[in-house]
């Protein structure tokens, strides 16, 4: 029986893949760096700012000593545009609701900083249905690596094969997929509503295969 679902952050519960994307550019142009659309889609998308901040140096040439430099200021970007754009939305409000009052456990794990996580779901209204809370901060290494899932599941006291994670983009997937939980695939945002989350609980609890 499922008990758990666990949530991606970026491109599941929030909609921060071009938030990321801009205020990443954004920082790193004070230095004349840029990550183009492409290879933001094809190489970096869900990765932590760090695994994104040593691609660009072993690639590009960016100098590490600008990484603290760069990921603080990303950091600071992201936030303005958070306080700017992060709202909520009814769809998850209603999924995350329903699913905690028919008793299931539910968490965020993240590739995002910490206050990045809170602070976006504190704007979005869904910190209060949360049993944990999960960042890169927590972890030593990242997504498509499966700790932080692993994590996860260990503090919700489950077994993997009783958590639903659910995840948009590669380097989610993959560590979805190692830590031997079941798997909910979303495009995004608007995929992720309490019909389609039932629906596929349902279909593991009846022995279904997804």
């Amino acid at each position: 029986m499922i008990k758990a679902v666990i949530f991606d952050m970026d491109g599941v519960l929030i909609e921060a893949k071009e938030w990321h994307y801009e205020a990443l550019n954004q920082a790193l142009n004070l230095f004349g760096f840029n990550i183009e659309r492409y290879d933001h889609l094809t190489k970096f998308d869900g990765l932590p700012t760090k695994d994104k901040l040593n691609i660009l140096s072993a690639e590009y040439s960016l100098p590490v000593q600008l990484h603290s430099f760069i990921n603080e200021m990303k950091q600071q970007y992201t936030m303005e545009i958070v306080h700017t754009k992060c709202k909520p939305l009814f769809i998850h409000e209603y999924a995350l609701s329903k699913l905690k009052q028919e008793g299931y456990k539910l968490g965020v794990a993240s590739n995002s900083v910490r206050n990045s996580v809170v602070t976006m779901m504190e704007k979005a209204s869904l910190i209060g249905y949360l049993d944990i809370v999960l960042s890169n901060q927590d972890v030593k290494q990242g997504k498509p690596n499966p700790e932080i899932y692993n994590k996860a599941i260990d503090k919700l006291g489950f077994r993997p094969d009783e958590c639903v994670i659910v995840e948009d983009n590669e380097n989610g997937i993959k560590a979805a997929k190692a830590s031997g939980a079941h798997v909910l695939v979303v495009n995004d945002v608007t995929d992720v509503n309490y019909r389609s989350i039932k629906a596929f609980i349902d279909g593991l609890d009846k022995g279904g295969q997804f």
